[in-house]
């Protein structure tokens, strides 16, 4: 991998490429692969990642802060103890990807593919999800609050256990989803009602 800062890295191929506790800045890939690529421990700032494939890539214990991965594709990555603060995933897809103990701290999730992904017990406060894929997602027992889901598709996601406290839901988002079980505050619990069909006096 070259050593360089501020540089825009177009349409290369990192397939199978061993890249394991490097640290990168404002770096930009477009259009990249970096399919089954050992990226275990990687560190980025400020990077941006464009349609990039990170098809088996190991990102385990990764940390990524201010970074973008927009309409990224991450089928069975590894992502196991990383870490992502203040970054985006806009628009990006992920397909069995190994997503526990990850730590997300005031990400944009908006447009992406989250469908039958395993966020059990994932800290998710605060996240914009948007417009979101999260079908039959687990969410159980996550920590959603304060969570934009505006728009979210949630058809067949469970949230037993779940503290969906102070988080967006439209009315859409409170029938589709399965919310039995879920901690919710007022608010919520009396749009949930109307949404239902319930006259609340």
């Amino acid at each position: 991998m070259r050593d360089v800062d501020d540089e825009t890295i177009t349409g290369e191929d990192f397939s199978d490429a061993v890249l394991t506790d490097e640290k990168w800045e404002r770096r930009s890939f477009e259009g990249c692969d970096f399919t089954e690529a050992d990226l275990r421990g990687l560190v980025t700032s400020g990077c941006t990642f464009t349609r990039c494939d990170f098809t088996r890539t190991d990102l385990g214990s990764s940390r990524h802060t201010a970074t973008a991965f927009r309409s990224c594709t991450f089928d069975r990555t590894i992502l196991t103890g990383s870490e992502l603060v203040s970054c985006s995933l806009m628009g990006s897809s992920f397909q069995q990807a190994a997503l526990r103990r990850m730590t997300i701290t005031e990400t944009d999730l908006t447009l992406s593919g989250l469908s039958r992904a395993n966020l059990r017990g994932a800290g998710l406060r605060g996240l914009r999800l948007r417009e979101s894929n999260l079908t039959d997602a687990d969410l159980r027992d996550a920590d959603l609050r304060d969570a934009d889901l505006l728009g979210a598709r949630l058809s067949g996601a469970t949230f037993t256990g779940a503290d969906l406290r102070g988080a967006k839901l439209d009315a859409n988002s409170l029938v589709q989803a399965g919310l039995a079980g879920a901690r919710v505050d007022l608010a919520t619990a009396v749009a949930f009602a109307a949404a239902h069909g319930l006259v609340v006096d």
